[in-house]
C-alpha cells in the first residue's frame, strides 16, 4: 500500500460529520466487502464505524474492539464485524480469531492495524486512511483507494453517496 494511490474522499470537522461521511459508505456495502483501516490512534476508526452500524440498524453501542480484537454486531441490514489486530503479534493468529471465515462470512468487515499483515489481507479491499489534519487538530482527512473489482465498485458508490447528500 502505497500513501500516493490514496485519494482524499472527505474532510470532516466532527465526529458527527466522520459519521454521516461513514454513514453514506454503509448505504453501499454488499456482503463480504472489507475495509481496511489505517490511521493514528484517536483518528476517529471507531468513530466511522460507529456511523456505519448507525446507517446499517445495528441497534448496540459500537465500541473499540482493542481488548477484544473482534467484535460483531447482528441485526443491521448486514452483519458488521470490526476487528482491531493491534495486539496480535504472528499471522498465524489470524487463524486462531477465525479472520478468514469472518470476512467471507456474509458480512461487511473492518479491519484496523490491517497493516501488520498486508500479505494476508483479501486481495480485494477498500483501504480507508483516517488521518488528522495538521493546520486543525479537531478536524479529519478521509482518504481511500480501492484494490480489487468489488473494492472499486464499493469507492465510487461511496464518492456518488457523498455528492448527493452534499457532504
Amino acid at each position: 500500500m502505497d500513501a500516493a494511490s490514496f485519494a482524499t474522499v472527505a474532510r470532516t470537522t466532527s465526529a458527527e460529520q466522520t459519521k454521516q461521511v461513514a454513514a453514506c459508505l454503509a448505504t453501499c456495502l454488499q456482503p463480504d466487502d472489507v475495509i481496511l483501516f489505517t490511521g493514528d490512534l484517536g483518528a476517529g476508526k471507531t468513530q466511522f464505524v460507529q456511523g456505519v452500524a448507525a446507517q446499517l440498524g445495528v441497534a448496540d453501542a459500537v465500541t473499540s474492539p482493542t481488548f477484544n480484537i473482534l467484535v460483531s454486531y447482528e441485526g443491521g441490514r448486514l452483519p458488521l464485524h470490526h476487528f482491531d489486530l493491534y495486539r496480535l503479534e504472528d499471522p498465524e493468529e489470524l487463524d486462531d480469531i477465525a479472520f478468514y471465515e469472518t470476512v467471507e462470512g456474509g458480512g461487511a468487515s473492518f479491519v484496523e492495524w490491517s497493516e501488520k499483515f498486508p500479505d494476508h489481507m483479501p486481495e480485494d479491499a477498500l483501504h480507508i486512511d483516517l488521518g488528522v489534519d495538521l493546520e486543525h487538530p479537531d478536524h479529519r482527512v478521509i482518504r481511500a483507494f480501492a484494490e480489487g473489482f468489488r473494492a472499486s465498485q464499493l469507492l465510487e458508490g461511496w464518492k456518488e453517496a457523498l455528492q448527493k447528500e452534499g457532504a
